[in-house]
């Protein structure tokens, strides 16, 4: 039997390192700030970004939603705007769903 199972021997226990455990703590700590400037910190950025341009739209502002729908500003209020999206076709959305705010004249160049 002992041909195919090793025998096991008992070690005597070692004396661990010393300072393992700030290691871990800083290591620890240094994930986080690494983790905070990779996604935290551009993530934030982008948010504040979006909502000055949600709170300067204006009438007459060419938009395209989040959902790919081209439009001019007819007309706006605290949470939702209009959009004329064709020739007497206005729909209504939510102003946190404008994904992008197009130059002037952007509407007539592509239709």
């Amino acid at each position: 039997m002992s041909l195919f199972i090793a025998s096991a021997h008992a070690q005597t226990a070692g004396q661990s390192p010393q300072g393992g455990e700030m290691f871990q703590i800083v290591f620890l700590v240094g994930l986080f700030v690494l983790f905070y400037f990779i996604a935290i910190r551009p993530q934030r950025k982008r948010q504040k970004e979006h909502a000055a341009m949600v709170s300067a739209l204006g009438k007459g502002d060419e938009v395209v939603t989040t959902s790919g729908i081209l439009g001019k500003v007819t007309s706006l209020d605290d949470n939702y705007m209009v959009l004329n999206v064709a020739n007497n076709v206005e729909m209504k959305f939510q102003r946190v769903h404008v994904h992008a705010v197009l130059p002037k004249g952007t509407l007539k160049s592509i239709g």
